[in-house]
């Protein structure tokens, strides 16, 4: 093994309550529609592309609406963020201070550009990592993603920690191991390894 790739949402930390409050407030001062986010639907949702997401949110409006209702989402919870972070899974920075000593780690996720950064500055956790790739930025579905930072870091033999269905299919993709993070929002049914919490990721590696 060469790396450890790790999701965000669901693997590092929770930050649905934040959102879900950021959301909420941007439906209701840009729309009419009766909608209320709570933080279980983003539980559902986190994980997926983007675009996915706010098309199961914003059903009834046309994609480039729900484009620019994302726009003003995204604004609204980098600003929330800011004031409020999410929290961060127990044992993490522990976690990452001993894996960081002994293999290069990255993050790739289905997140906007941006988030990253943010989480980077809130919790001052970017010094454990080497390199990070979002869906904000190539586009692409999140096995692409993950071969597209494997390439551009010469990794030829990473595992992915992430915590839904959505992430051991894109490690599929990418042809490489899945570790199940089972604290977090889904589900899987045949992960190749899984952990209870961030330090077993110790034990494990």
């Amino acid at each position: 093994m060469d790396g450890i790739i790790f999701d965000v949402d669901g693997t590092l930390w929770d930050s649905t309550d934040v959102v879900a409050v950021a959301y909420n407030r941007t439906i209701s001062e840009n729309t009419d529609l009766p909608i209320r986010v709570t933080p279980d639907d983003l539980k559902q949702l986190f994980g997926k592309p983007m675009d996915v997401i706010f098309a199961t949110l914003l059903p009834s409006l046309p994609y480039e609406r729900q484009c620019a209702l994302a726009e003003m989402c995204f604004t609204q919870e980098h600003e929330e963020l800011e004031k409020t972070p999410g929290t961060v899974y127990e044992g993490l920075e522990d976690a990452l201070k001993a894996l960081s000593a002994k293999y290069p780690l990255f993050i790739v996720s289905n997140c906007q550009s941006g988030y990253i950064e943010l989480l980077f500055r809130k919790t001052g956790y970017g010094k454990y990592f080497k390199d990070h790739l979002c869906f904000g930025q190539t586009g692409t579905s999140k096995g692409q993603t993950i071969l597209r930072l494997m390439r551009e870091n010469n990794l030829q033999d990473p595992v992915y920690v992430g915590d839904t269905q959505g992430d051991a299919d894109a490690c599929k993709e990418a042809g490489i191991p899945f570790v199940f993070a089972e604290y977090g929002f889904g589900s899987v049914a045949e992960p190749d390894m899984r952990i209870s919490c961030p330090m077993d990721l110790v034990s494990l590696f």
